[in-house]
């Protein structure tokens, strides 16, 4: 049975406790604008580029899947904007702190990843060790 949140009003805060616990279930998660292999905004490629060359695994979530996701992980983290990285249960940023923090080797030592070399312009690289794992179908 499908619930539709506008007649159902513990529609949102059940699906924000979901996320919550997507978050808390995947040590690297990533909220964004369609998929790795195919995103839809220029924002969340850059982000997907910097993980996948880092060679990082992580979960992945389409908030275009259902736009209640968008605006309960809004509500849940206090971040208005897309893409969303989480690490360890914290909320790292969006796309322009995490391209900062890769481009200093934050981001590497915040995933315990070895420090890559070059920028995030032009088409995002895909490592062969990075791998994702889509969870929007538990949140939609």
């Amino acid at each position: 049975m499908t619930t539709d949140a506008h007649s159902n009003p513990g529609a949102e805060s059940g699906l924000r406790q979901q996320i919550a616990e997507a978050i808390d279930a995947n040590e690297v998660i990533l909220f964004m604008k369609g998929t790795p292999e195919a995103p839809a905004c220029g924002f969340s490629a850059r982000t997907v580029a910097a993980l996948q060359t880092l060679g990082t695994p992580f979960a992945a979530v389409d908030v275009l899947s259902d736009p209640q996701i968008r605006q309960e992980l809004s509500a849940l983290s206090n971040w208005p904007t897309i893409p969303q990285l989480f690490v360890n249960g914290e909320l790292v940023g969006g796309c322009d702190i995490v391209t900062e923090m890769y481009e200093s080797g934050e981001l590497a030592d915040l995933l315990g990843a070895e420090a890559a070399n070059g920028d995030l312009a032009g088409d995002p690289p895909v490592a062969p060790s990075a791998s994702f794992t889509p969870v929007e179908n538990r949140l939609g």
